[in-house]
């Protein structure tokens, strides 16, 4: 069985298309990543200043409370 040249371009032309469906789909994959990675210290920042406010709020609650 021997390929064509038409068989030839129809492969190398599907290896393309692929190809650049590929490049879309890891550009959107790094960009979700981008956007994680810029998220995470600000849902860190916001987990321990409410950490914070609940520890204040109990402890001037108690020293107010009696």
């Amino acid at each position: 069985m021997t390929l064509t040249t038409e068989d030839t371009q129809d492969n190398q032309q599907q290896i393309l298309t692929e190809l650049r469906e590929l490049k879309k789909e890891l550009e959107q994959f790094n960009q979700k990543f981008d956007n994680y990675q810029k998220a995470t210290p600000w849902i860190v920042q916001l987990a321990f200043s409410l950490i914070a406010v609940a520890t204040i709020t109990v402890i001037v609650s108690t020293v107010l409370g009696k």
